[in-house]
């Protein structure tokens, strides 16, 4: 059983000066850092996970890094959940100070628990029927009572007013939660069940992290390698080891490595957040502009921190990024056209960044056609698997490739036929491509009987008078 909440709330010395709450108490908490949001017109962003990683660590750290905290819950307040705040403290943890944030419900303030052996991030895992009050375990229950199902999250994230972007992103790192409890304890993923506050606790987390992103203008974000800990969890299905097992999966074709720390750093929610969200293992070639500091609760040999770099290309004044890319490639002369789509589908969804069929003509004539993909170096053994699999073919090659591209960002814009998102890419500060979602303009099209074209020519009007103005 995991211990009551009321052990995990003196890790730190906190004066109500030191507290922001919205509604409750107000407080200056890195003022200086609030209402800057974007850092610069393609902003990045890296994870430093030298101790752990959790959803209210990558809150923290985004408020700290700039993301005002009366934004945020303007944001969250989109989402259908009454009744709950934010909280936001500033704390020392082995002399170095960070930004702290919790959920509010009423006046209590209901901090995730923990067991002696828990970071004090809060677990999120599949346990038993009994609960203690603040709890963000995921529950096996069968029944309202004891939580909402995966699918309850999910569509309440759905119905929330959010960007398209920042409800996509959630609820694919819910769905991540929920598939790797679901095969960990062997159940179908439809009865993966949330603990009614947990359930809170995770949706504020998962989506507050990835509308933080979205206020400070991250077009993409890195993340070390994760740290496994060691040690033991204690919850209703008994002692677990560390990592727990959904982490353990989440972890899988990861980078990972040894942190000699007893007790859990990263929950699954964070693992889920940095496996989704990030590249994991590398750190890119950037300018930090910023750098917020997120504060667990409790305390370890190395301070219980999560930081979060934030700035832009270091390449950005003009020259042209460059990168490493994999290319794989399989020749295909003996598999039905028809099964084309789904490999290619499946390779896109195992990381690949681009994926394309070109016809050729083989040996003794044959046509046939060779399918390509373009794929991050750290995911080329998932999408090298997956051609194996749904294919015909008998190997797949291989290439290093360097790349440049354009930096590239998104934005918003306004129509007569609702909001479309653009893609622009730059040379520097110079805008060379404009590029409106074909998805958003066709779906804007058949809401109202207008042509495709039509709506995207309005797009294009709507950016470039908005970046004339």
């Amino acid at each position: 059983m995991l211990s009551s909440r009321s052990a995990g709330l003196n890790k730190a010395s906190v004066s109500r000066e030191q507290v922001e709450t919205f509604g409750l108490t107000k407080c200056p908490v890195r003022a200086s850092h609030h209402n800057r949001h974007k850092v610069t017109a393609v902003a990045i962003a890296f994870l430093d996970v030298f101790c752990g990683i959790s959803g209210d660590l990558l809150l923290g750290a985004l408020v700290d890094a700039g993301v005002d905290p009366a934004d945020m819950r303007a944001g969250l307040r989109g989402l259908p959940i009454p009744d709950w705040d934010l909280r936001v403290m500033e704390v020392r943890k082995s002399g170095l100070r960070g930004v702290q944030v919790q959920v509010v419900a009423g006046e209590e303030i209901h901090p995730p628990c923990y067991s002696d052996d828990n970071n004090g991030h809060g677990h999120d895992h599949v346990h038993g029927h009994h609960h203690d009050h603040g709890e963000e375990h995921l529950t096996m229950a069968t029944s309202h009572t004891h939580g909402r199902s995966a699918d309850e999250v999910i569509e309440v994230i759905r119905r929330g007013q959010l960007s398209r972007s920042v409800t996509e992103k959630s609820v694919a790192v819910v769905e991540r939660i929920a598939m790797a409890e679901a095969q960990c304890h062997g159940v179908p993923r439809s009865e993966v069940h949330f603990h009614e506050l947990g359930g809170l606790d995770t949706v504020i987390d998962v989506v507050g992290g990835v509308l933080g992103l979205e206020l400070l203008g991250i077009e993409r974000l890195y993340c070390s390698p994760l740290p496994v800990t060691h040690g033991y969890v204690d919850t209703a299905h008994g002692r677990l080891p560390v990592p727990a097992p959904a982490v353990a999966r989440l972890l899988e074709g990861v980078a990972t490595y040894g942190l000699d720390i007893e007790g859990e750093t990263v929950t699954p929610t964070g693992a889920a957040m940095a496996v989704t969200l990030a590249q994991v293992g590398r750190y890119p070639s950037m300018k930090v502009l910023r750098t917020g500091w997120g504060a667990g609760q409790r305390d370890f040999p190395v301070p219980n921190l999560l930081r979060l770099f934030v700035g832009e290309p270091a390449s950005a004044g003009g020259e042209v990024p460059t990168e490493t890319i994999v290319l794989l490639e399989a020749n295909l002369d003996d598999m039905s056209p028809e099964h084309y789509a789904a490999a290619m589908d499946r390779a896109f969804a195992a990381g690949a960044v681009d994926v394309w069929a070109t016809p050729i003509q083989m040996k003794k004539n044959r046509p046939a056609f060779t399918i390509s993909a373009l794929v991050p170096p750290e995911e080329a053994d998932a999408v090298a698997r997956v051609l194996l699999r749904e294919t015909s073919s008998f190997g797949v090659r291989r290439q290093l490739l360097q790349r440049q591209c354009l930096q590239r960002q998104h934005v918003t814009v306004a129509t007569a036929y609702g909001d479309i998102r653009v893609k622009v890419g730059r040379l520097g500060d110079e805008v060379t491509t404009v590029a409106p979602e074909y998805a958003d303009c066709l779906q804007a099209a058949e809401a109202h009987g207008v042509p495709v074209m039509r709506v995207h020519q309005l797009a294009l009007a709507a950016y470039w008078s908005r970046a004339d103005s």
